[in-house]
């Protein structure tokens, strides 16, 4: 059972990160070579916490949705996210907290999508400055929406469990 709601789980987010780049053109910020799409790291972050697996195909998907809906240079960044999404569950896997590995895959995060605009021809300012610290901010913020709904759904589950427990 547990593999069947973790299956759930990973198709409703990889769903949602699907659509997010498509139908929510408001939420987007574009200075090209950039564009944050406000809230379309967060599928992917909240994946992390189901594993490695689950947080590669999100991610996946993530990359999916840009293709279709954005520049190719845009979704060769959204490619990056399955580096950001295994290395976030390796780290939570080990033991790591959900915010902390947040933390630490910002710079990462902001690296590649820096490193992987280069073949495109941008200036130098471009990469490291536009993309790199817009990535990192863009991820900074996607990361508090994440935290705060892991922590809403994780209150939320517990007064759940508890109302069960003793409703026995």
């Amino acid at each position: 059972m547990k593999d069947v709601k973790k299956l759930t789980y990973t198709a409703l987010l990889t769903a949602w990160v699907i659509l997010i780049p498509i139908y929510f053109k408001g939420l987007q910020v574009q200075l090209p070579p950039f564009t944050a799409t406000i809230t379309a790291h967060v599928p992917i972050f909240i994946a992390m916490l189901l594993g490695p697996e689950a947080a590669v195909m999100v991610a996946l998907g993530s990359a999916l949705g840009f293709f279709i809906s954005a520049p190719i240079v845009v979704a060769a960044r959204a490619l990056m996210h399955v580096v950001v999404a295994l290395a976030g569950a390796y780290a939570i896997k080990k033991g790591m907290s959900f915010n902390k590995t947040l933390i630490i895959t910002a710079p990462i995060h902001a690296i590649l999508e820096a490193l992987i605009v280069i073949p495109f021809g941008y200036t130098m300012y471009k990469v490291l400055i536009v993309v790199g610290i817009g990535t990192l901010l863009h991820h900074g913020v996607d990361a508090v929406i994440s935290s705060v709904l892991v922590k809403s759904i994780s209150k939320a589950t517990r007064k759940d469990l508890v109302k069960e427990l003793s409703a026995k």
